[in-house]
């Protein structure tokens, strides 16, 4: 999945480039799995092991606004939620960016 295939495109300086990307509150579901994490987790790598998909790690990043958002990895030890409800998420983020 492309997350920025709903992002509006603009011109800057005659080159494309995309609009801000807005992170939609992701509802708690009784779906939602929660772990542990240690040493070598990665949110892409997570995202990978529970949606079979890589590019999704901004959900669980997402998810878990109170960890850092300016890693891949998350600290030793942190409980982490990985949203069940996958679909739901996608929704309201191509409704926050369309």
């Amino acid at each position: 999945m492309n997350r920025y295939q709903n992002i509006p495109q603009t011109k800057y300086q005659r080159k494309r480039a995309y609009q801000t990307t807005r992170y939609p509150e992701i509802p708690f579901s009784e779906n939602d799995i929660y772990v542990i994490t240690t040493d070598g987790d990665r949110f892409d790598l997570l995202a990978q092991e529970y949606y079979n998909d890589s590019t999704l790690w901004w959900v669980i990043s997402t998810a878990n606004r109170t960890l850092s958002q300016n890693s891949l990895l998350p600290p030793p030890g942190s409980q982490i939620r990985i949203p069940g409800d996958l679909n739901t998420v996608l929704q309201l983020f191509n409704s926050v960016n369309s």
